[in-house]
């Protein structure tokens, strides 16, 4: 992406506290990203479903995705997140939407880091933890999913 375009995109989302939303997605940048860029799109549950099933063959709407970037670039790819799935589960464990996109971005940072939580024999659950910690975010979402 261009160096123009936004670090978030928010595309047909509203009642986000974007600020917030867009200053975690600096932090994170400058503590995990090793001097690469990422770029994050906030969207709805229809977008979301059509990436998922363009890249993924999944003909459904899911909460977080990675596009990691081709080796050798100078980004680290690209994160979509659904703006309907973060405010449903925002609701379901008591916190509010920006902490619940901070949590997907997160984790979808850490999947265009290399880490694969299906994969790694919980390498990545556990880096998840302890960033999680450092920025000062509930439970995540492997741990979620252990619990």
């Amino acid at each position: 992406m261009p160096d123009s375009e936004p670090l978030v995109l928010f595309r047909r989302c509203t009642g986000l506290d974007r600020c917030a939303i867009e200053a975690f997605a600096r932090k994170l940048q400058k503590l995990l990203g090793r001097g690469r860029e990422f770029r994050c799109l906030i969207a709805g549950d229809t977008t979301l479903c059509q990436l998922n099933y363009k890249f993924l063959g999944k003909n459904y709407p899911t909460d977080v995705l990675s596009f990691p970037a081709e080796p050798g670039n100078r980004e680290w790819g690209e994160v979509a997140i659904s703006a309907a799935r973060a405010r449903s589960q925002a609701r379901r464990f008591g916190h509010s939407v920006e902490q619940e996109i901070a949590i997907l971005m997160l984790h979808g940072v850490l999947h265009l880091r290399g880490m694969d939580h299906e994969r790694d024999h919980g390498a990545m659950a556990q880096a998840e933890g302890r960033w999680r910690k450092k920025l000062g975010l509930p439970s995540g979402l492997i741990e979620r999913v252990r619990a």
